[in-house]
């Protein structure tokens, strides 16, 4: 499955693809192509060929939760249900928007049959308390439920999808720290990572884009992580020098003072640096003994990085001007030729 992934090669033909068309001809002679073939040509919009392509990730956890070790199902399993808790988000937003069903369905992750959620029995609610009222027989219900004190007193879904973050990070990170020996150390360099890089950029957003007090970054962020520990979030909470923090947490990291000079500018990067420092521990995972659960996690996280930049391909190339700063914004294939 690993070899199925994207060459530097391939990435470099795509990037090369003249606009949408042309790049969704190439797409078609992959491995996405019976993904994209499920759609009627006329309906494969970029927001349509976004969603066709995400199915192979379905598919693949699917496959993979099926062929794992008993002891590992439960956590990809668990690992798997973030893109549901992204689906519960998205609709909430939706119903808080007043929009439409049609207009939020290509949106979600197709879940499928796997789903716990009434999506569109939710949206088509049009009130968020009768739709979280929908959600008492699953998991998110009592999370839910906390939350809506203060989303009824100011009207905002904020603290609903902060609530659903929060759980389930907590959760995932709980299950993981019951592994033991060299899965333990493969799953918390990767969950490890991806929790880090979450909780540093929502402590710095909160403070540089939102403004919130001290207290309120920290009941917003986790208490713990892999290398961003609570002494680093309530120091960035407390409104310590942000490049200062970043570069004690990642000594490596180029070029953080400028790239932070001007937070609001430079987080974008700094998040792009993050995940490719994800990308590289999921490689390393493919190195030495390849006996732990960490490979299917390192190659379903590689997949839907690869998924991710598919996704901002997709975008570029259906602008009517085209950016070539889009290149910025990709992880696997950052290294494409200029």
């Amino acid at each position: 499955m690993y070899s199925t992934l994207f060459t530097q090669q391939q990435w470099d033909a795509l990037y090369e693809a003249a606009d949408y068309n042309s790049l969704i001809t190439q797409l078609k002679h992959s491995e996405y192509g019976p993904y994209l073939d499920k759609a009627k040509e006329k309906d494969l919009t970029p927001r349509r060929a976004a969603y066709q392509i995400r199915e192979r990730l379905t598919d693949a956890y699917t496959s993979i939760i099926r062929m794992a070790p008993e002891s590992a199902r439960p956590l990809l399993t668990h690992r798997y249900r973030n893109f549901e808790v992204d689906n519960l988000k998205a609709v909430l937003r939706g119903i808080a928007a007043g929009v439409s069903w049609d207009r939020v369905r290509f949106i979600l992750f197709p879940l499928g049959s796997e789903t716990v959620l009434p999506a569109q029995e939710m949206m088509e609610s049009g009130n968020v308390a009768a739709a979280v009222e929908m959600l008492r027989a699953t998991p998110y219900y009592e999370t839910l439920s906390y939350a809506m004190t203060r989303y009824s007193a100011e009207k905002n879904i904020f603290p609903l999808e902060v609530a659903l973050d929060l759980n389930y990070w907590r959760e995932l990170w709980k299950d993981v720290n019951h592994l033991s020996g060299e899965d333990r150390k493969q799953w918390l360099r990767i969950v490890g990572g991806l929790i880090d890089m979450n909780n540093l950029m929502w402590a710095i957003r909160y403070r540089v884009y939102h403004n919130l007090s001290e207290e309120e970054v920290v009941n917003y962020t986790l208490p713990f992580g892999y290398k961003v520990g609570d002494k680093d979030i309530r120091a960035i909470a407390a409104g310590s020098d942000i490049p200062q923090v970043v570069k004690r947490i990642y000594p490596d990291l180029p070029d953080v003072e400028s790239l932070l000079q001007e937070p609001r500018k430079g987080l974008p990067a700094l998040e792009m640096l993050l995940k490719r420092r994800i990308m590289q521990q999921c490689q390393a995972a493919f190195l030495g003994n390849p006996f732990h659960i960490g490979l299917p996690l390192a190659f379903l996280q590689l997949l839907e990085f690869e998924i991710q930049d598919l996704t901002v391909l997709i975008e570029a190339k259906s602008a009517i001007d085209l950016d070539e700063d889009f290149r910025a914004y990709l992880v696997m294939g950052q290294m494409a030729k200029a």
